[in-house]
């Protein structure tokens, strides 16, 4: 049975006193096992977000990392960086680094090896622009980045990531993709996996959804039956939010 997993990305927001008072909120909290809870902080808090989790209620990601094991580069964050402060999951392929920063596949293929060279999970994350869905090229947008990427892995390589997929349309913009929406899209890129590989890794895979859940709409977004858990932006700043889609999770 595959986990459910609810992964805050905080991305370029938070401050010392807001991660205090989100651990705070956690301190004594009790969760269901089968629910994996990340946390994506910006690089500045990790430290303090490793202290603060002292009930290792959380597992800690990083929203980026170089493929190189160090050196001239600055302003980046090498993996043996982060293992120092127990970071297991690492976020590959979002759409802002991809627009913003212009990482291409070429580039997100060297990012997936080398955090599968340190043992880190890589949370690979696809998903087409708003024109692509209207020209319903939504499908072959997903598939060519799945096939310039992650299906340049063998079978026991792509085991050992999550997928998230990310309408670039519903992020941060308050439109979520219909439940419907997303399960046609789980299901294809779990059909997909299922044709390159086999059934079993298909089935296993952990595919998260992104894209504007909040509170109000997780439960509805979570019954789907492809969909194990999400990738969650804004509502996963505040604890209370956060919380709220966590229980929308429960099995």
């Amino acid at each position: 049975m595959r986990k459910k997993i609810a992964a805050a990305n905080w991305k370029m927001n938070q401050d010392k006193s807001s991660v205090k008072s989100f651990f705070s909120f956690f301190e004594n909290y009790t969760f269901n096992q089968q629910i994996e809870l990340i946390i994506f902080p910006p690089f500045l808090y990790m430290p303090l977000a490793h202290e603060l989790n002292k009930n290792n209620l959380f597992k800690l990601g990083a929203q980026n990392v170089h493929y190189e094991e160090k050196g001239a580069y600055t302003g980046e964050i090498a993996l043996y960086m982060l293992k120092e402060f127990d970071v297991q999951f690492v976020l590959i392929g979002h759409s802002e680094r991809r627009k913003y920063f212009l990482e291409t596949s070429e580039i997100l293929v060297k990012k997936l090896k080398h955090v599968l060279k340190y043992d880190l999970t890589p949370v690979f994350c696809c998903g087409e622009e708003l024109t692509h869905r209207y020209q319903n090229r939504h499908m072959d947008i997903v598939y060519g980045q799945l096939m310039q990427t992650i299906f340049q892995f063998s079978a026991e390589e792509i085991k050992k990531m999550i997928i998230a997929y990310e309408p670039v349309w519903a992020i941060g913009t308050g439109v979520n993709a219909t439940p419907e929406q997303a399960q046609e899209m789980h299901h294809f890129i779990r059909q997909s996996i299922n044709e390159h590989f086999n059934s079993n890794i298909a089935d296993d895979i952990p595919i998260l959804y992104g894209g504007s859940i909040t509170a109000e709409n997780a439960h509805e977004i979570f019954s789907m039956p492809d969909v194990d858990g999400g990738l969650i932006g804004g509502a996963s700043l505040k604890p209370d939010s956060y919380e709220a889609i966590v229980k929308a999770l429960n099995p």
